[in-house]
């Protein structure tokens, strides 16, 4: 893999907007778990080889199961998962696939049957700092 730049050190700026968006997501008042699931989900989309190992291993430490971080590429496919968190899983890969999704209305309304529109409001803050974590993670070749 070609050598890419520390993008951190390069642009500090750049680095602390970062890090205000994730104070803002782990500030927002949603379960540390919760938070691990989408991280990793859309890490995983995004092909982050840094970011899944990360989040795979801060799901473990927030009790995620070894059944259930196996799974979650296929959340859809089995029975780990809650209804609530189905509805986060599938918005996360629809924003996070937006191009192809299109945030569909039904998505959007399993989301508010079973979150307030606060933290729908959060839950989507945190896909979409996740993702673009991930731009900095893949553009910059980082590895775990």
């Amino acid at each position: 893999m070609n050598k890419r730049i520390a993008w951190g050190q390069k642009s500090p700026e750049a680095y602390k907007a970062m890090s205000a968006l994730e104070n803002a997501v782990v500030n927002s008042g949603l379960e540390h778990s919760l938070l691990e699931l989408i991280r990793l989900r859309a890490s995983q989309i995004n092909g982050c080889a840094y970011c899944v190992n990360l989040h795979a291993n801060d799901a473990r430490k927030a009790g995620e199961t070894e059944a259930r971080l196996q799974t979650v590429t296929v959340w859809a496919e089995t029975n780990f998962f809650t209804e609530k968190e189905n509805a986060v899983l599938a918005w996360t890969e629809s924003l996070t696939q937006l191009s192809i999704h299109h945030a569909p209305q039904h998505q959007y309304e399993a989301l508010l049957a079973h979150y307030s529109e606060k933290e729908v409001a959060n839950i989507t803050l945190a896909i979409a700092t996740i993702n673009a974590w991930n731009r900095f993670g893949v553009g910059f070749a980082m590895t775990p």
